[in-house]
């Protein structure tokens, strides 16, 4: 069995690879993995084992249609992380997230078709469905993404739609919740206030706080992924939910106290362009087809992610560093 990874040097790919390789996925102890990444700035070689027997490593860009078709060859599953997806981003130049995430991931499943690769598992987010007032989304909800980083890839969640329904590519689609965990590039809000705090400086919540998410640990991320890659049906979606819903400014308490932080650390800064009021999945369909259920509660989750970072500075500090820099 060998499988392509893209995006595999970024904060969920490296962890779906990581586990991989330590032979956390039943029936692929042996799995061959090749990770293609381009290295931008939220991918980092340092994510992944400098050497491993069964990893190989390839830098390079989805939109590079001939390395695809010289690289794909062989393999016979594609795991898709790879995406532009930082939403602030996204709201100062959208052109990269559509070159990316629309037109790479066309380019990817073209190349796919073109080499023979018999399984493709798409990854997206829950962006894509807007903002829900009550409720969850299911699956069937209509796609009504509100900033350009969701629009890229509600884009990407149809083009891989009609790559299965138009040519018969065996693919399905995740969505996922917000995820966190370690090696997560300090521009997101849980490491980003992390490292923050750690630091003494101000962390800055938008808005009155209010803005709701659910919070899903990258490990039950990838093993919801694995799952649909073994067991999920052609042309589906699957929301992968993570059962934890917090406002920004619970998260934010909850963050404080874990670094044993001063609340006057706490920055009001103008909301976000857009700024979805709530997000709210319904992950029925996932547990009941494939039997997923999370298994990292969040309280600990998040203590452990803590924990990572207060004792991993020398990953994190050079990479905040440039974060605060930016954002001057």
């Amino acid at each position: 069995m060998r499988i392509l990874v893209t995006g595999g040097a970024g904060f969920i790919g490296s962890h779906y690879v990581r586990t991989m390789l330590d032979g956390g996925y039943p029936g692929y102890q042996d799995a061959q993995v090749t990770v293609l990444d381009a290295l931008t700035y939220a991918g980092n070689r340092a994510n992944l084992p400098a050497a491993h027997p069964r990893l190989s490593f390839v830098r390079g860009d989805i939109c590079d249609l001939p390395l695809l078709l010289d690289l794909l060859p062989g393999h016979d599953a594609v795991v898709h992380f790879a995406a532009e997806s930082h939403v602030d981003r996204s709201l100062e130049s959208s052109a990269e997230f559509v070159r990316t995430n629309v037109q790479g991931t066309q380019n990817l499943l073209d190349a796919c078709l073109r080499t023979g690769v018999q399984r493709v598992v798409h990854v997206s987010t829950d962006e894509v469905y807007g903002s829900i007032e009550r409720g969850s989304w299911t699956e069937e909800w209509p796609l009504a993404p509100n900033s350009p980083y969701a629009a890229s890839k509600a884009g990407s969640d149809l083009i891989a739609r009609a790559y299965w329904r138009t040519h018969g590519l065996d693919l399905s689609i995740t969505r996922c919740s917000n995820n966190y965990g370690p090696y997560q590039y300090p521009e997101k809000v849980i490491p980003r206030f992390v490292t923050n705090l750690l630091r003494g400086l101000p962390v800055p919540l938008y808005g009155d706080g209010a803005n709701e998410r659910e919070w899903l640990h990258v490990d039950d991320h990838c093993r919801a992924v694995q799952l649909v890659l073994t067991g999920g049906r052609a042309g589906e979606v699957y929301n992968v939910d993570g059962g934890a819903a917090l406002s920004n400014a619970q998260l934010t308490d909850r963050l404080l106290e874990l670094c044993g932080a001063d609340r006057r650390l706490v920055q009001r800064v103008a909301d976000r362009k857009g700024h979805d009021l709530r997000y709210s999945l319904d992950g029925g369909k996932i547990r009941e087809e494939l039997g997923y259920r999370p298994l990292v509660p969040f309280e600990q989750g998040l203590a452990q992610t803590v924990s990572w970072y207060q004792d991993n500075p020398g990953w994190w500090k050079p990479l905040a560093d440039h974060v605060e820099e930016e954002t001057r």
